[in-house]
């Protein structure tokens, strides 16, 4: 959802941001360096337990930060080729998503001597995990306690709340009105004193900052903060998501919803009772020698990327993009 939003901020300022993948990639392993590097010279007292729990949230924090920051230089390299150079902006942002991963090998090989930097101790779950025992909790057993407050990360609540300011921002300001007309007419924008080529810049830098967050987020809460040069297409769901969603966040958060629903029941589907008799359906279906040879643990991992070829196919149509997106501005044209 919040790597969608990103490439809204991207394609209403007028460039079109296919480099999602490119910068997760790289925001992945911002992420997954900076924890190692905090843990290895103690930057924070990161130790496990209800003690610290404070001070690892407020290291998941920091790295977010970091891995926005350079998440929004890396996608520089795409507004300066697409607004300086005029390059076309498809050919720009694939070549990051091929630049993104070989950069990211070159390094961890240079500083883990392998092809995956991990954190320096432990695991992402027991070190950053948000538990009811840290509230005190422990006895406690409802839906609120156990949904919310066990077993979480508090990424997802930061990256909630961003979500819900920045479509405000986009859509209640006059910073938003102005990025989105430069998406629209940058004709028109520039003859109001709009500065066209800034609020481009502005919109691509915000773009590979929510990207780069969204990135670590990725391999913080599925990868077990392991950076490797892949977030198994994360990004280029998050740009079907974009356009299923129209280009609008409150449609983005819905389809971000319904994926988000099939990728977890890839994940979950050998206990998922879904019956509520404490029988999994699912993974009977795939023991049943017939039904098995289609439901199978690989058939539920394609279903995100299968679903999003399906909703695409039936909505692209419908689908209505920013008029000027793609588009070199040029000054003296009318």
């Amino acid at each position: 959802m919040i790597v969608a939003l990103a490439g809204v901020f991207a394609e209403r300022s007028g460039i079109i941001n296919l480099a999602l993948e490119g910068i997760m990639i790289f925001g992945a392993f911002i992420g997954a360096l900076f924890v190692n590097q905090m843990q290895q010279y103690h930057v924070f007292v990161l130790e496990r337990g209800a003690a610290n729990w404070g001070a690892m949230q407020g290291a998941v924090l920091l790295t977010m930060l970091v891995a926005a920051i350079m998440g929004s230089l890396f996608s520089l390299l795409l507004a300066f080729a697409a607004i300086n150079l005029k390059a076309d902006q498809t050919i720009g942002g694939t070549a990051l998503n091929l630049l993104a991963p070989a950069v990211v090998l070159f390094f961890i090989r240079l500083i883990a001597q392998q092809n995956e930097l991990r954190m320096y101790t432990g695991d992402a779950a027991s070190w950053f995990m948000i538990k009811k025992s840290y509230f005190g909790l422990s006895e406690v057993n409802n839906f609120f306690v156990d949904t919310f407050l066990n077993k979480v990360y508090i990424t997802t609540y930061v990256c909630l709340l961003l979500f819900v300011i920045l479509s405000v921002i986009l859509y209640k300001t006059k910073f938003g009105l102005r990025l989105r007309s430069c998406g629209e007419n940058p004709q028109a924008a520039d003859s109001l004193g709009i500065n066209v080529v800034k609020m481009r810049y502005l919109g691509v830098a915000i773009s590979g900052a929510l990207a780069g967050m969204g990135g670590f987020v990725y391999t913080l809460t599925t990868s077990n903060c392991v950076a490797n040069g892949d977030v198994a297409g994360f990004g280029f769901l998050a740009l079907a998501v974009m356009i299923f969603g129209n280009w609008k966040p409150l449609n983005i958060a819905g389809a971000a919803l319904l994926f988000g629903l099939f990728k977890c029941t890839a994940a979950s589907y050998s206990t998922l009772d879904i019956n509520g008799n404490g029988e999994y359906l699912l993974l009977r279906l795939s023991n049943d020698p017939v039904w098995g040879k289609l439901l199978n643990a690989n058939f539920y991992r394609l279903l995100p990327y299968l679903v999003s070829l399906l909703v695409l196919a039936f909505t692209s149509k419908k689908s209505r993009a920013p008029k000027a997106e793609g588009i070199p501005y040029d000054k003296g044209q009318r």
